[in-house]
């Protein structure tokens, strides 16, 4: 009988360094309030899987829920511990579907059996009186011999995603992407990087329709030229760890569309889902505090003008396409980034729904030492110049009509309180502004600002 527990115990043992074997998170730390969809409930984050987070409560019930139902803060911090499990969980390995080993599978089966025919062996023997000396021998060694197995099947990964090698980007594949919009932009590039210029204000859509969460900011020209040109690097790099929009890029462009408009995060600096509270226009564009125009999500209705070309240019170098490939094909499923791997190069794409064109930035970027994340901003990064003060939302209005009234003239229409009000603009060749603003009682004001 002690024989038999013993070799109970060591069976346990060595199937026990097997599951040590496995990454998992055991913790004794203090429970965590979390917030989702406004409800409040205390627990310990488990895992996450395909976008859902598990959550194991106080009471033992593990519940589930989307990373997007949590609050912000929330995100944040389960954003951080998601990316650490998956780093730790794919350092020094080939991104790649997991597959059991079978072989290994099948040798435990062998393994076990041979374990119970010596313990039957042994107990026969010692029923007649005999000393089991060899079969103890021989039943220890196959119990090591099977906890090691055991170990050394656990799941390998296949080479058939391999991470691509990077070679310089052609500067006639970025030029393609601007060519439908040569009206509106210039470009040139060096060794380093691939340059846009623009003046920041569309040509072939309007803008500002459709805003209901208005800052009272309005477009005018920024002047992205020459040193202030936007800058597209020619030598992408994969970044070791890469740096997620949630927590991050909340400051400044992260992209440029093909009219030369730069894109920003699709979060705003509050963190918020610009799209979904109401503050872009039916173009996923506004403006920012500097009056400067652009987009918070990378517009799907360039993919009329772009062909099988990608719809924008990310500034970590890697292309954004729309819904397709680049050989017109449906596209492809996408990384945790919202891209993947394509014919020994790397890209994004733009989708309907958060996060619209990108999870985070694949590629290496310098970012700028004095915004602090989640505030941090690329570089090098074109400056916007506004004007005029910056000013604050106005409750209740809602953007009903843009329209040029001359040259470099444009008149703002808004409601609130179902009555009408406008803002005009206009500017000189010497940068002196002119606004005009109509309230919903008919009195209006004007005021002056040159540009410095």
């Amino acid at each position: 009988m002690k024989f038999i527990k013993y070799c109970l115990l060591l069976l346990s043992l060595a199937h026990s360094g097997s599951l040590l074997a496995h990454v998992g998170e055991h913790s004794n730390t203090k429970s965590v309030i979390y917030t989702i969809k406004g409800k409040q409930v205390e627990g310990h984050f488990l895992m996450e899987r395909e976008g859902k987070v598990f959550i194991e409560q106080e009471n033992g019930k593990i519940i589930s829920a989307d990373l997007n139902d949590f609050s912000f803060s929330n995100q944040a911090s389960l954003s951080k511990k998601i990316a650490f499990l998956k780093q730790i969980n794919t350092e020094n390995r080939v991104v790649g579907k997991f597959t059991k080993n079978t072989e290994s599978t099948d040798y435990q089966s062998i393994y076990v059996f041979l374990f119970i025919g010596i313990l039957g062996f042994i107990i026969l023997m010692k029923k007649q009186n005999q000393n089991p000396k060899m079969a103890y021998f021989l039943g220890s060694f196959m119990l090591f011999f099977y906890a090691c197995k055991t170990n050394e099947a656990e799941p390998t990964t296949s080479t058939t995603n391999t991470t691509p090698t990077l070679s310089k980007t052609d500067p006639s594949f970025i030029e393609k992407v601007f060519t439908p919009y040569k009206s509106e932009v210039k470009t040139r590039f060096d060794d380093t990087y691939f340059y846009v210029e623009t003046e920041g204000i569309p040509q072939t859509h309007n803008m500002m329709v459709g805003i209901t969460s208005w800052q009272q900011q309005v477009p005018i020209p920024q002047g992205y030229t020459g040193s202030n040109a936007w800058s597209i690097p020619l030598k992408p790099e994969f970044a070791a760890s890469p740096l997620s929009f949630k927590t991050n890029f909340m400051k400044g462009a992260v992209a440029i569309a093909p009219n030369g408009i730069p894109i920003f995060n699709p979060l705003n600096n509050r963190g918020e889902d610009a799209f979904a509270i109401g503050e872009l226009d039916q173009w996923g564009g506004h403006c920012g505090r500097a009056d400067d125009y652009h987009y918070h999500i990378a517009p799907l209705h360039f993919e009329a003008t772009a062909g099988n070309n990608p719809i924008a240019m990310a500034l970590d170098g890697f292309a954004i396409y729309g819904t397709k490939e680049p050989d017109g094909t449906a596209m492809k499923t996408l990384d945790e980034y919202h891209g993947h791997n394509y014919s020994n190069t790397y890209h994004y794409h733009t989708d309907t729904k958060y996060p619209y064109f990108m999870a985070a930035m694949r590629g290496k970027v310098s970012l700028d030492p004095s915004t602090p994340a989640p505030e941090n901003q690329i570089l090098p990064q074109a400056k916007s110049a506004g004007v005029r003060p910056a000013l604050t939302a106005l409750k209740g209005a809602s953007i009903t009509n843009f329209k040029a009234t001359g040259t470099n003239a444009y008149s703002l229409e808004y409601t609130l309180d179902s009555k009408k009000a406008y803002v005009n603009y206009a500017w000189d060749t010497k940068g002196v502004y002119t606004f005009t603003f109509i309230g919903i009682d008919g009195k209006s004001t004007t005021t002056q600002y040159t540009k410095k």
